[in-house]
């Protein structure tokens, strides 16, 4: 587990956290030392085909060593970070032998890891888990998967007695800001399907996911000195603060659990001329997602309507913008992928976590570019904060789904015994 351990930390000891505010790919230059690590490394251990475009996006090939005519399958993660917590001078720490007690991160700062609150941990219990030192997140969302992935190709190029068909991999920025998958090249990559490994705990498969927008709304106002503002002034931040008080109660992340939506405010910030609220709007079922984007918007039209009078023109503009929808209508029709997935875990012994996730991965997006892609498990908990962690092992069992998945699509279609 050392050689994994090690190849773990050398990627999250790189910062690519990326920026939405950003109008370049990848969104940071710092993201391409990763990348080019990344390729480097691809070329060392054997794979062939390795390229790395200008914009990031690393892909490389496995050659089939079976004679029978198999499908190509992919494999794919991203290497950037969330920016939502810092990813520069991440400082990982080994636990082995956890304890299944609080792992204290930062003595200092009293930040405490502790499984009365993230219950999950007692799940790895005798297990070694990769920590943050509590200032920064750790990146196994997604280092992990791509500690997976080339730890995989490196094992099956080893191990040549094991079959495989053509397997290729890809790496991608700017995922955690919503671009992974915009400028991936889906014909050059050349699989008939792929899978993300960008999961958390052991044994999830996902192939349902949110349907996603965003929205930005903005609310004018009118300054007037307080003492003579009677009846003239307009505080746009109050009008802000009366359409988040119109979203539906119960209806956020915090609140709401497996199939059910939500809208989640992300930023906010005014003044009395001019306020913004800026949310993300989230469902697995397109009726009901259709039907959330309409409320923001007759909200608005409501307020609108009660200032009419009084401003002269509309006081509040809404801009909605989908980002991404739900893979189930793109993956249902070739349920053999999951079904293969969910096969290799049962050889190995893991028992198939089958859920919607609860957010968005690269698969999404690319299961609507023509490249059908479920997500499975990276190992990792706590994404985008000072909590995450990792246990090894789980990294390891991604390592053997993998090749198990590989082996399978190779003897499986040789044998018939799959369908495509």
């Amino acid at each position: 587990m050392q050689h994994l351990i090690d190849r773990f930390i050398s990627y999250v000891t790189i910062d690519t956290e990326s920026d939405a505010n950003s109008n370049t790919t990848p969104s940071t230059k710092k993201q391409l030392v990763l990348a080019n690590k990344l390729a480097d490394e691809l070329k060392t251990i054997g794979m062939t085909e390795v390229t790395i475009d200008k914009n990031g996006y690393v892909m490389g090939t496995l050659p089939s060593n079976v004679k029978e005519k198999v499908p190509t399958i992919g494999f794919v993660s991203h290497y950037d970070t969330s920016p939502d917590f810092s990813g520069a001078n991440v400082k990982p720490r080994v636990v082995k032998n956890y304890d299944g007690g609080d792992i204290v991160l930062n003595k200092k700062r009293n930040i405490v890891l502790s499984p009365s609150y993230f219950k999950d941990l007692l799940l790895y219990k005798g297990q070694t888990l990769i920590v943050t030192d509590g200032t920064t997140l750790l990146g196994a969302d997604d280092k992990a998967g791509l500690t997976e992935i080339v730890s995989a190709m490196e094992y099956l190029i080893q191990n040549p007695h094991i079959k495989h068909g053509k397997i290729r991999v890809g790496f991608t920025p700017d995922e955690e800001i919503g671009r992974g998958a915009d400028l991936f090249d889906v014909k050059k990559f050349g699989a008939d399907w792929a899978y993300t490994m960008d999961g958390s705990q052991v044994g999830e498969l996902e192939y349902e996911n949110f349907n996603a927008a965003g929205a930005k709304i903005t609310f004018k106002g009118k300054s007037v000195h307080p003492g003579y503002a009677k009846g003239k002034m307009i505080n746009s931040m109050l009008i802000a603060n009366d359409f988040i008080n119109a979203l539906p109660a119960g209806e956020t992340p915090q609140e709401t659990k497996g199939y059910e939506g939500f809208f989640h405010v992300v930023g906010l910030s005014g003044s009395i001329e001019e306020s913004k609220v800026e949310l993300i709007i989230r469902d697995h079922d397109m009726k009901k997602f259709e039907a959330r984007k309409k409320l923001v918007h007759d909200i608005v039209k409501n307020i609108n309507k009660k200032f009419a009078k009084q401003f002269g023109e509309d006081i509040a503009t809404a801009e909605v913008k989908d980002q991404y929808y739900n893979m189930r209508e793109k993956v249902v029709p070739v349920m053999h992928i999951v079904d293969l997935a969910e096969k290799a875990m049962k050889d190995l012994g893991i028992k198939p976590l089958i859920k919607p996730i609860r957010g968005g991965t690269d698969g999404c997006r690319l299961s609507y570019m023509g490249l059908p892609c479920p997500n499975i498990f990276a190992g990792g908990h706590n994404f985008h904060g000072k909590y995450e962690y990792v246990p090894v092992e789980s990294i390891q069992k991604a390592v053997d789904v993998i090749v198990r998945i590989a082996e399978l699509t190779a003897t499986g279609f040789s044998k018939g015994s799959v369908k495509k």
